[in-house]
């Protein structure tokens, strides 16, 4: 039996792998043809069929191309041209893809500006990219003005609104005809499309530099992972400043000729609901959108839907064949890929868990290694002659792809950043000889013997405690499996005059089942080893979330043990009792002074 679902594996992995080869082949002969050109050819072939769905407008193919030809006419009268770049801060709606495709269409740049941003990042987004325009959502306009008061160049605002705007108003001067001949900016898969924001090492975002090659790369490639047709309804809650929500889910429909609909941010109450009222029959996810769901009281209509398929990242090992089984939904697309890199890793035959997988005769093909990591020093480690070591089946490393500029091989190119000073923090050199460049995921990795890959933890949320490695990731895990627990956050926190740092887990309680603390506890010590237990728990009834719906960290690592809000319960786990106590202020300076040693 066991031979036969290997058998079943592999050959799901080969039709999958070479369906999507096969459909992205074709980009690198053509280097003058995008995927405006692509999608131009779709919108003439299903002009009256329905593109973009919300709950304000529907747009068909013809009207989606008529609007992006407008605001293809009206970024060059506003002097856009090659190589300039317009900032787009926007909610999700149809009209933010048809935004970024006629800005392209002109020759421009769309920066795709996070929505949840404030402040010195919103700032520091906006002028990182020099951008010559920017549309800004009439709600937004507060933020946004707020964040760039002190910028004495800021580019020239156009307000956005579903009512008539001022940016309506300066469309409506232009044709919406397809452009001829001599209005057509020559392009090459080699020109800039988006800046897509990556978060950096200091908390300040990266503006990922994304070209034409990858835009088309994503939309036929993902067409093909997610096998979609004419006949598809994908349902697409995801930020749209994201890559995920923006360009694979929306592009890889639209170039087959499938209808996208776009909700403005996720509501899990209404999740279901929507994908049975438009008949969707695909949608796009992460893992924590997928948590909600499952963590959401049963309902009717958890089977009444037609979704055949799901796509997406994220989806961990606890929850994925819980999620597939509830909801009826037994192909599930897990894939693995940052936005700027080269690493791209596709999970085609549903195994839970896995990220992806490279079996060991396609090895030569796809350049992607595991390497051992120090996690102490937060480097990979090296030989005695210097050189990086790859890890063993089941050993724990980052993953990096090999860095090859040829003009060939465009998917293993490395297109770096509008700072190019942050491009070499992702880039390991001299890895298995002089000279080798290789992309650095920041990501930690295991890898089987057949070649599955399994998601550990991302490089610097793996802390050392006690002389051990701790993966925040497999605790949270553990303990987004109890009741009560909506999702949590797991870091590690220095502790005065000791070394490593202590574990401290921040739980956002669920609002559908009752918390229990020490039913928690004993779900910890009987499925965690005693080092990996959290030392400290935080428990709170709203959490601050990203904008791809995960607790946001950095403000609860900087605060530790000194919580900005000081009604939410925080405990230390007592060996002694072998129970979690409230963390008193005795305790609390004794702790933070190093008078207690933990």
């Amino acid at each position: 039996m066991r031979g036969v679902s290997v058998l079943l594996s592999e050959l799901a992995y080969l039709r999958g792998a070479l369906r999507t080869l096969n459909r992205v082949k074709p980009i690198k002969s053509t280097p003058n043809r995008t995927a405006l050109d692509r999608l131009e050819d779709v919108i003439a072939q299903n002009h009256n069929r329905v593109a973009l769905i919300s709950d304000h407008e529907t747009l068909s193919y013809g009207e989606m191309g008529a609007r992006i030809n407008r605001i293809a006419r009206w970024a060059k009268a506003n002097g856009i041209q090659k190589g300039d770049t317009v900032a787009l801060f926007l909610p999700n709606r149809p009209d933010y893809l048809c935004i970024w495709l006629g800005i392209a269409r002109a020759g421009g740049a769309t920066a795709l500006l996070n929505t949840s941003q404030t402040g010195h990042a919103l700032m520091h987004s906006v002028t990182i990219v020099k951008p010559k325009l920017a549309i800004i959502a009439h709600d937004l306009l507060e933020i946004y003005h707020h964040a760039m008061d002190n910028v004495s160049d800021a580019p020239r605002v156009f307000v956005h609104d579903f009512q008539e705007s001022e940016f309506d108003r300066a469309l409506q001067r232009f044709s919406d005809a397809t452009l001829e001949p001599h209005e057509r900016v020559a392009l090459t898969l080699d020109d800039r499309c988006v800046y897509v924001y990556t978060s950096g090492t200091t908390g300040l975002p990266k503006a990922a530099n994304i070209n034409h090659y990858r835009v088309s790369a994503m939309a036929l490639g993902f067409s093909s992972v997610m096998e979609a047709e004419k006949s598809d309804r994908l349902y697409d809650c995801l930020p749209m400043y994201h890559s995920n929500g923006g360009i694979l889910a929306t592009l890889g429909t639209l170039i087959r000729g499938g209808s996208v609909v776009i909700r403005e941010k996720l509501s899990v109450r209404e999740f279901w609901s929507d994908i049975i009222k438009h008949n969707c029959t695909l949608f796009f996810y992460i893992g924590e959108v997928c948590r909600y769901l499952l963590n959401a009281p049963p309902s009717p209509l958890d089977r009444q839907h037609r979704i055949r398929l799901i796509c997406g990242n994220g989806l961990r090992p606890d929850i994925f064949q819980a999620f597939s089984k509830r909801f009826g939904i037994k192909h599930i697309r897990e894939f693995y890929g940052a936005t700027e890199g080269n690493i791209a890793l596709f999970n085609f035959d549903s195994r839970p868990g896995a990220i992806g997988r490279i079996p060991k005769w396609a090895e030569k093909r796809f350049v992607v290694k595991v390497v051992r990591f120090d996690v102490e020093n937060e480097k990979p480690m090296r030989d005695a002659d210097g050189r990086c070591i790859p890890c063993k089946p089941g050993e724990i490393g980052e993953i990096i792809g090999e860095i090859i500029d040829d003009p060939n091989a465009p998917a293993n190119r490395f297109e770096g950043y509008a700072d190019t000073n942050a491009n070499e923090t992702k880039i390991l050199r001299n890895v298995f000889r002089d000279g080798d460049a290789w992309f650095r995921s920041g990501d930690l990795v295991t890898r089987d013997e057949r070649g599955y890959f399994y998601f550990v933890d991302r490089i610097g949320d793996t802390f050392r405690w006690k002389g051990e490695n701790i993966s925040t990731n497999e605790v949270a895990e553990t303990i987004n499996t109890h009741p009560g627990v909506a999702s949590c956050a797991v870091y590690g926190i220095p502790i005065a005059n000791q070394d490593g740092k202590a574990g401290m887990a921040a739980l956002h309680l669920s609002e559908h089942e009752a918390f229990d603390l020490d039913r928690l506890t004993k779900h910890l010590v009987d499925n965690l080893p005693p080092h990996a237990r959290p030392l400290f728990l935080r428990l709170r009834r709203e959490a601050d979330m990203t904008g791809t719906f995960k607790i946001r960290k950095v403000d609860l690592m900087k605060e530790g043990l000194t919580p900005r809000d000081l009604s939410e319960p925080l405990y230390m786990f007592d060996s002694e009792t072998g129970r979690y106590r409230i963390l008193d202020e005795a305790m609390r300076g004794d702790i933070l002074e190093g008078r207690l040693r933990l």
